[in-house]
């Protein structure tokens, strides 16, 4: 089998935005907009999702009838809640620069997939890029058709422009359900990173304040959840990644 060539990293909860707060509010502002209390665990378990299709989850979860012109109603109060804040949300989390570095040094190329849509990748991107993250491909959803996860579609456009010639030699390393179930549809190993996710669901200042035994308990509960998702591998933290990797190589004989 051949060794890891490239892996496809997710932004918000995985290389930035600590926790994946940046959505959830925005999420939150929409729906109150309309009436409707959204719960942060109503809106965590989607989370990864195009923006669109987790408003629709959202909804099919509270049993709400709805058309399209009310997810388009949602949706038009969503996305300029989510662009007011997304630039103070592009901050590396610990450890992703250093992870990265070492990567490349593995001669790996990085990917990444993302629930945003081109505009806001826009806004993201370049302050993500002036603190020291720029992986070597970024796709959308936009970039797929329209389509998002769990479908694998953008995990492919990644391949194509990275120029990986084998499925078998890609991770997909995220921080949500939809990440791993993205990566499994595609066909590849998938990663579940604990600190700093939305799974964990808590801000660098929250996971601060907690002691060893709740911190083993949040992990146990997140990393039952990835699997369930289809997770290959659970690491705590992603500056594990590297060592994932040689361990993977290692046992393919590369």
């Amino acid at each position: 089998m051949s060794k890891v060539s490239a892996i496809i990293l997710d932004w918000a909860g995985t290389t930035v935005d600590y926790g994946c707060f940046a959505p959830l509010n925005a999420f939150i502002t929409a729906f109150g907009a309309f009436g409707i209390k959204a719960g942060i665990e109503e809106i965590r378990v989607h989370m990864g999702l195009s923006k669109r299709k987790h408003i629709e989850k959202m909804l099919d979860c509270m049993e709400c009838p709805y058309t399209q012109e009310d997810v388009d109603k949602i949706y038009g109060c969503f996305e300029p809640s989510l662009f007011k804040v997304l630039a103070a949300h592009t901050e590396p989390l610990p450890g992703v620069l250093e992870t990265v570095a070492q990567i490349r040094e593995m001669g790996i190329a990085i990917g990444s997939t993302t629930g945003y849509t081109k505009a806001m990748m826009d806004v993201v991107m370049p302050l993500a890029k002036e603190k020291g993250y720029a992986p070597d491909c970024v796709i959308c959803p936009d970039d797929a058709g329209g389509i998002g996860r769990p479908y694998p579609y953008m995990i492919w456009r990644n391949l194509e422009k990275l120029g990986v010639p084998s499925i078998s030699e890609v991770l997909k390393i995220g921080d949500t359900a939809a990440d791993m179930e993205e990566g499994k549809n595609a066909g590849c190993l998938c990663v579940g990173v604990l600190k700093g996710s939305s799974m964990v669901a808590l801000s660098e200042e929250e996971f601060a304040q907690k002691n060893d035994a709740e911190i083993l308990k949040l992990f146990e509960i997140a990393k039952q959840k990835y699997i369930e998702a289809g997770a290959n591998y659970v690491i705590e933290s992603i500056d594990a990644l590297p060592t994932l990797i040689k361990t993977l190589n290692k046992e393919r004989g590369v």
